[in-house]
């Protein structure tokens, strides 16, 4: 059995957590259980512990895996938002002389070095295979950080990384990151696509059907509350609905450092009133910020929506568009937004758009055609059906046996053809 160390800048504790942290929790998990020694290295929030060992098969989500019998996965952590990278290979070179936090690691046979923008530079500090796990390309994500660190980030990322790399495997969720690596310079030979998995539903809840929505309409995001997912969008599309939908409600569940902007910006939308435009504020017909939730209540909001909207500028595949899907609720998204081209197919299972105006052009038809709104969700539905974590793992653990053997893999694998995707709807 391997002994694999992953790394990544944040974890599920994390407050800023997301899809990308669950998805190399959900592969660490699974390689876990298959019984490999597993690490996984990453920052340490405030009231997080230094250390502590996961039981094999456990997902973030606290699903069970049946059968696992591996030694679970070991999470390290140390360093904050910039010193995570240094401390991370301190302790990988310190690890090789059998000390410090990865010292029980000694030599790993393989190194994932997740890159959120910037990549851990995991070769420098060992000989073992490193292989890098790109979701996306943060372009259009780096002028939130300011002007230098932007300049200096994307330098980092489209420049110096695929040059550090350039014999590195590469592994990223979907078909339009993959072609976005090989803007950059990656050869399309070294880059394997290993698509997002899904967790089963809570214990409890029932996955949402026609006529079992809640009275009235709801659109609904799911999304954490950061500058780049331009959750204000979607504000701005239930501002301009509420005129033709008076009791048109949109659910906001997720919670990040944005959110008082957010909310600033829908109280000046007149979004915190009730659907006359008078009175104290009022879920009717307005927005409802429901924060961070446990698992079961997100679901339950999901299984009442009518519509998911998703305007974030980029993602990698769009973890919310599956579990949106496994309510039969389909998902309007930015064509530009690259893996929603994956994860959405356009006029199927939901809608890609320009802008904000096509975006509320779109969700204005489909609250206004229930039978295409249906038959688009049940798409959806049936499309989540055919995603897992076990087989994400597999797939990606097909990835991590050929780099040890010394092999390079690319398209998709684990996982059957997709068509390809269709031009934008205007």
């Amino acid at each position: 059995m391997a002994r694999i160390l992953l790394l990544c800048w944040r974890d599920s504790t994390h407050p800023q957590g997301g899809g990308s942290e669950r998805y190399l929790e959900h592969v660490a998990d699974g390689l876990a259980a298959a019984g490999h020694t597993v690490v996984y290295r990453t920052s340490r929030s405030s009231g997080a512990p230094r250390w502590e060992v996961r039981p094999a098969g456990v997902s973030a989500a606290g699903v069970s895996a049946a059968g696992a019998t591996g030694p679970g996965v070991t999470v390290s952590r140390g360093g904050g938002r910039f010193t995570v990278y240094p401390r991370a290979l301190g302790a990988m070179l310190l690890g090789r002389l059998g000390v410090g936090p990865l010292g029980a690691l000694r030599k790993p046979d393989v190194v994932v070095d997740t890159q959120n923008g910037v990549p851990f530079f995991a070769r420098l500090a060992t000989t073992a295979p490193v292989v890098v796990l790109v979701h996306h390309i943060h372009r259009e994500q780096w002028p939130v950080a300011g002007w230098l660190v932007a300049r200096i980030g994307w330098w980092i990322e489209s420049w110096l990384s695929p040059r550090v790399h350039s014999g590195s495997q590469y592994v990223t969720v979907s078909l339009p990151s993959a072609d976005e690596l090989a803007d950059l310079g990656v050869d399309p030979a070294r880059i394997a696509v290993v698509r997002n998995g899904l967790d089963p539903l809570p214990a409890g809840v029932r996955p949402g059907a026609p006529g079992a929505r809640a009275e009235g309409p709801h659109l609904v995001v799911l999304s954490r509350l950061v500058p780049h997912k331009h959750v204000e969008d979607a504000l701005d599309v239930l501002a301009a609905l509420r005129r033709t939908h008076p009791g048109l409600v949109l659910d906001v569940i997720g919670s990040g450092w944005w959110s008082d902007r957010l909310r600033e910006y829908a109280v000046d939308l007149g979004l915190d009133r009730g659907p006359d435009g008078t009175g104290p504020r009022h879920p009717a017909g307005a927005v409802v910020f429901h924060g961070h939730v446990d698992e079961a209540t997100k679901h339950r909001i999901l299984a009442a929506a009518s519509l998911h909207l998703m305007p974030s500028r980029k993602e990698g595949w769009g973890l919310a568009v599956s579990e949106a899907a496994q309510h039969g609720v389909p998902t309007i998204g930015y064509h530009h937004a690259a893996g929603l081209r994956d994860s959405i197919d356009d006029g199927e299972t939901g809608l890609l758009v320009t802008d904000v105006a096509a975006m509320r052009s779109a969700a204005e038809r489909l609250l206004a055609d229930a039978g295409l709104r249906d038959r688009m969700g049940e798409a959806a539905r049936r499309k989540a059906a055919g995603l897992s974590w076990p087989a994400t793992g597999a797939a990606m653990a097909e990835v991590l046996t050929a780099v040890t053997e010394g092999r390079r893999v690319s398209g998709v694998i684990g996982d059957p053809p997709r068509r390809a995707p269709s031009p934008p709807v205007r």
